[in-house]
């Protein structure tokens, strides 16, 4: 699928900035001949202006999804691993630090999954 009129908007901001298509691509899950589309304006949306550089996402390049699957698995594995820890530790100020070290994983790992 090509992308709607709002994406060719920000594709063509991010390579008016200077951004790599095969960044671009990996921003937005997609495939690089969409934004290949979009650069030499055989898009679905030819006459959309590029947003302005303050509308844009910060500069990549960008994880894709595979790494990103790659590095939440380790994250899981992580919190496995101070799970079976905080079994074996009696000291409840070293249980506590392990809670809040996995919290901050399990943070981190939803914002990385709304990527």
């Amino acid at each position: 699928m090509g992308f709607n009129y709002r994406e060719t908007q920000l594709v063509k901001g991010m390579l008016i900035r200077g951004d790599k298509q095969h960044d671009i691509a990996a921003y937005f899950g997609e495939n690089a001949g969409r934004v290949a589309e979009v650069s030499t304006g055989d898009s679905t949306f030819p006459n959309a202006p590029p947003l302005p550089p303050d509308q844009l996402p910060p500069p990549g390049p960008y994880l894709s999804k595979y790494p990103v699957a790659a590095v939440l698995a380790v994250m899981q594995d992580a919190i496995a691993a101070i799970d079976l820890a905080a079994g074996s530790i009696g000291d409840a100020d070293a249980k506590a630090g392990l809670a809040l070290a996995t919290e901050a994983i399990e943070t981190k790992m939803a914002s990385l999954r709304e990527v």
